[in-house]
């Protein structure tokens, strides 16, 4: 059954110029519109409204949001998992503030002392890592840097890059059932690192680098097109990436 918008804003407890205004910016318009101008709602209109205050909760613009929905690439359960994700960590991070203020309060009664590092436990002003997972997966910026870098190359460059492609994926798939913190595993994911950097038209960080090999792990389609260079190979490269990444943050 079809809701209208005053119904929908009273069971979600946004307002009607919100679901209005969403409309008219094309992230959520609505399933049918009656002759007499009623906009109702369906229950796919529902399931992405959802979606919608999920990824405002979290923080990301409306611009950001209608990027994310509208590609094809968008999964719901994919996202979900994401938005489990990033809440957790959002909760883990207010657990900690709201331990600091309460320590805070004690300290300014003369209760307890507290050093400088207790006051400004749980700032924390870097990006959450699952926020940029969300982006870099979802996002169109890194994916039109990346075709535009690849479309200014010449055909001899273009080759050339994927016969290093290859050969950095074969060298890795020899070496996968060894250690993945061994010094050739590292050498050899630091040259994957490099290359990514260098041929993609974008700047991997280290936690953006570390949460792209757990995709390599989480999307079977990573996984299955990976593990052709050798089974097991996607595990190996997450693992492998993971201490990489941890080994030169603390550098």
């Amino acid at each position: 059954m079809k809701m209208k918008v005053k119904e929908v804003a009273d069971l979600v407890g946004i307002s009607v110029r919100t679901l209005h205004h969403y409309d008219e910016i094309g992230l959520l318009t609505p399933a049918e519109i009656t002759e007499a101008g009623y906009r109702l709602y369906s229950d796919d209109d529902l399931e992405k409204l959802q979606q919608i205050l999920f990824f405002r909760e979290l923080d990301f613009p409306l611009k950001k949001i209608k990027n994310i929905l509208d590609s094809p690439s968008f999964d719901r359960n994919e996202a979900l998992q994401m938005h489990r994700k990033m809440l957790l960590e959002k909760r883990r991070r207010l657990d900690q503030m709201i331990e600091t203020i309460d320590k805070t309060i004690q300290f300014a009664k003369g209760e307890i002392e507290m050093t400088n590092e207790e006051k400004f436990a749980g700032f924390d002003f870097s990006q959450n890592p699952y926020e940029e997972e969300a982006r870099e997966r979802w996002g169109d910026e890194a994916v039109d840097k990346s075709k535009a870098h690849i479309a200014a190359m010449s055909e001899d460059e273009r080759k050339a890059m994927e016969q290093r492609y290859d050969a950095i994926y074969r060298k890795i798939a020899a070496i996968r059932k060894g250690e993945p913190d061994s010094e050739e595993a590292q050498a050899a994911i630091k040259e994957w690192y490099d290359f990514l950097n260098t041929n993609t038209g974008n700047h991997y960080s280290l936690e953006a680098f570390k949460c792209l090999g757990q995709m390599y792990v989480d999307d079977e389609r990573f996984t299955k097109n990976i593990d052709q260079y050798g089974a097991g190979l996607a595990k190996f490269m997450c693992d492998a990436m993971a201490v990489f990444a941890d080994r030169n943050k603390k550098s």
